[in-house]
């Protein structure tokens, strides 16, 4: 990936895709599919400023899974490859294990 570094308290993640068919062998074409709701954090902003000035930094770190909102962020294509950039807020859980 290219040096991206989002700004103040934002996060650029890659979705990681949900399974193709069902527990029961189903198959699911792209239209039924939920859209993505869990990715792994490529990279993350500085933080935001407190009214006194302070930085808060982003909570998640780089190499995280974690759980986003379910029509959260931007998506867009770099190098070939699909991110999504979204504000620290539309993070749900860190998904440990």
């Amino acid at each position: 990936m290219a040096n991206l570094r989002p700004l103040g308290s934002r996060v650029v993640i890659q979705a990681i895709a949900r399974e193709e068919t069902t527990k029961t062998g189903i198959y699911l074409p792209d239209t039924a599919k939920e859209k993505p709701q869990e990715g792994k954090v490529i990279s993350v902003g500085s933080g935001t400023r407190t009214d006194k000035g302070d930085l808060t930094p982003v909570e998640v770190k780089v190499g995280e899974r974690i759980l986003f909102a379910k029509y959260a962020g931007t998506e867009f294509k770099l190098d070939g490859e699909e991110y999504i950039i979204l504000s620290e807020k539309d993070i749900l859980a860190i998904i440990e294990g």
